[in-house]
Parts: C-alpha cells; structure tokens; sequence
C-alpha cells in the first residue's frame, strides 16, 4: 500500500509544498515513485513524518529533526532512550502549555472592575477610591456563584463611559438617599423603601441578578462589615443602618 503526496498531505495536515520541502532536503524521501515519476509514500514513510512532526511541534529545527531521525533509523540511538526523550520532552511541553494556560486565566480574572480603564481613566471615574481593592477577597468569598459569574462577564465589557454612568446614578441615589435621612425619613416610609427598591435595581442593571432576599443579606453586610458601614456612612452618618432597615422592608413588602 503506497499514498500519494496529496493523500498525505490529507493525512498529516500538511502542504504538498511541505511535503516536497522535506523531500527536496533528504528529511523525508518517498520510498517509491510511480512510472510517470510521482512521489507513493509507504507506511513507514507515514511513521517518519509522524516523528518529524512531533518534533517540529515542540519547536526543533528541520536539521535537529533530521539528524535525530537519522541515529534512530542507523541503530545509533537505543529506541527505548528515544521514546524516554519524548516523553521528557512532551512532559516538559506540557507543563509550559500549563504555565501559558495559568497566566491566560490571570489575565481573565484580572477583567475585573474598572482593570480594563488607563490609569488616568480610573482616577477620572473612580478617584482615589481603587476599584480593585477588594478583588481577591471578593473572588474568595463568592467566585464560586453564578451572581460572581455574571457580575464579571458584564464589568469585562464596560468602558469609562459605562463606569461614569454607574457611579453618576450611585452619587445621585446617595445624595437623595441622605437627604431622606436628614428630614427624618423613617426606614420603613414609602420613600426609603422605593430608594431600597432603587439601589437594588441599581445592581440588577450593572452588576448580576439580585433578588429581594439576596438584597436582604446585602443589607445585613453593610451594618455587619465595618468597611461597608464607612462607605455608606460617608454619605450620611447612620445611613448604612438606615438603608439595611429599609431594605429589609423592602423585600418584605414585595415578598410578604
């Protein structure tokens, strides 16, 4: 049984050209030509491209190729001590490839908030306030939750022009919600309740899915965690208090 050159060529995902290539240099001579000349390559013809092949992927020069190639077939290279340095070298390929693999799903995770912004863009939206603060805390506590997922397939995509929007509505919400706080506006009123209402729409829009009762166990954090406090608090003094019962009845008034 003897193959074409464009048969071959099928098999091994290689040009014709490439094929004459190796011919035209001695690395891989067809062993039979048929009557009007044409390249028939054996199967054992078929075994040396595979071989070339293979070293060709792991980035040898066609002379290194060749030269390995040759000592096998002449006997100078034990088979076994052939096969153990393929091995050697796939596994050493293949622990490069993870190396690659590791730093292109770094790159992934770090699409996080803002990271997509110049340095000036993210001063510009963001001022001193750095968005990536909390980064790694966030992707321990909740990386494995599809509301995670979701927030970081969306933020990957937006521009300066999305962020400047987003913390323009979140400003405007604070000052309305401070000034609720200042005339008195009781957590429970109508007014806090469509501002909880609001905020939580606010995330629904930008950032993932978030029902009444996940905004609940938000509301529970922003008093819980003192960080979330400052920020909200900041504001308006005992405003994260404020905002965490209003949600709260909120989600009752929707879900009761």
């Amino acid at each position: 049984m003897s193959y074409s050159v464009g048969q071959v060529a099928g098999f091994a995902g290689v040009t014709v050209r490439t094929l004459h290539h190796y011919d035209d240099i001695g690395l891989l001579v067809p062993s039979e030509r048929s009557h009007a000349g044409h390249r028939r390559y054996a199967d054992a013809d078929l075994d040396r491209l595979q071989q070339i092949l293979f070293y060709r992927e792991l980035g040898f020069p066609l002379d290194e190729v060749a030269a390995l190639l040759d000592d096998q077939a002449t006997g100078k290279a034990d088979p076994r001590a052939h096969l153990r340095r393929q091995h050697d070298l796939l596994t050493a390929r293949i622990e490069k490839l993870r190396k690659m693999a590791a730093a292109v799903e770094h790159a992934m995770e770090a699409r996080t908030m803002g990271i997509d912004l110049t340095p000036e863009e993210k001063f510009e939206v963001f001022g001193d306030h750095d968005p990536e603060q909390y980064d790694e805390e966030v992707r321990r506590r909740w990386g494995g939750t599809t509301e995670y997922a979701e927030s970081q397939r969306r933020v990957a995509r937006y521009t300066k022009d999305d962020w400047t929007r987003i913390q323009a509505d979140a400003a405007d919400w604070g000052e309305r919600y401070a000034a609720l706080v200042a005339a008195g506006g009781a957590p429970t009123g109508e007014a806090a309740m469509d501002l909880a209402e609001e905020h939580r729409q606010h995330i629904c829009t930008w950032f993932y899915a978030c029902s009444h009762e996940l905004h609940r166990c938000l509301g529970e954090m922003y008093v819980a965690d003192e960080r979330f406090t400052a920020f909200y608090d900041a504001i308006r003094p005992g405003l994260a208090a404020h905002l965490k019962e209003a949600i709260a009845a909120n989600a009752d008034r929707h879900t009761g």
